[in-house]
């Protein structure tokens, strides 16, 4: 029987870091889509398994609470589920410890399955819809990640920049973590040196890819102090292609 759950050790290299030590959120992204890809392989509707019947997954929603990002040469160990469908997502949820078993994160994913060709969503197919069945979910205090409302139009746009090479996965569209590295370069130095995120959700609304010039809006988020909205935004038709919103908190000293 294939395994319900993954988990999978990370060591946190010194290019993962951000100028505090600690590990960036987006590398933190990385290591849990990293799992997650594994484990789908192992039950059988990994990238592969699906592009056999002409589909592929799409990461629609992500949401995430960090107490704490861990240091260079911490090992991360993400632990990931299966968490059930719901209409047409299919869900997954993850724990992240270091190897002295502190709690450092939590997240929950919503993925799509698309037909290359059509573009059309697909309900969760037939094997994981066994899967789910046959094996309930584990339980988890932690919320799905909802539909965000974007940045107010009168937010702050950083400088346009273009979709580079270095952007771009296997379908020559913008890894969608890159999505979060962009938005973390619209915060200064010292912001980043005495925050770190406590919560990060997104919502992928549409692709990018080779060339493309885009910008991203910022706004406070009314009534929460330390949290912003931000929309990544293609400008030759004004397009968003995803909304995401970041709450900070106080970042202690790294440890020596």
């Amino acid at each position: 029987m294939a395994l319900k759950e993954l988990l999978a050790k990370y060591p946190v290299h010194v290019y993962e870091t951000g100028p505090d030590g600690r590990i960036n959120m987006y590398s933190l992204f990385d290591f849990m889509q990293d799992a997650a890809s594994d484990h789908a392989v192992i039950l059988g509707y990994g990238r592969d398994d699906l592009l056999k019947k002409n589909h592929f997954w799409v990461l629609s929603r992500m949401y995430a609470e960090i107490s704490e990002l861990p240091l260079w040469k911490d090992i991360v160990i993400v632990r990931t589920w299966p968490s059930g469908t719901d209409k047409m997502f299919a869900m997954r949820n993850y724990d992240l410890y270091t190897s002295e078993g502190k709690h450092v994160a939590a997240a929950s994913s919503s993925w799509l399955i698309i037909d290359r060709t059509t573009k059309r969503i697909h309900r969760p197919d037939e094997v994981l819809m066994n899967y789910n069945n046959e094996q309930p979910a584990t339980a988890s205090s932690l919320r799905g990640a909802v539909k965000l409302q974007g940045s107010d139009i009168n937010g702050s746009l950083s400088p346009a920049f273009r979709v580079s090479v270095n952007d771009l996965d296997v379908n020559l569209h913008t890894n969608n973590v890159n999505y979060l590295k962009w938005i973390n370069n619209t915060y200064n130095l010292n912001f980043i040196m005495e925050h770190h995120p406590s919560t990060i959700e997104i919502n992928y609304l549409a692709e990018s890819v080779f060339g493309e010039e885009i910008i991203i809006r910022t706004s406070g988020d009314e009534g929460n102090d330390g949290c912003f909205n931000h929309s990544v935004i293609r400008l030759n038709d004004n397009k968003e292609l995803c909304r995401a919103r970041i709450c900070w908190a106080g970042n202690s000293a790294p440890q020596n």
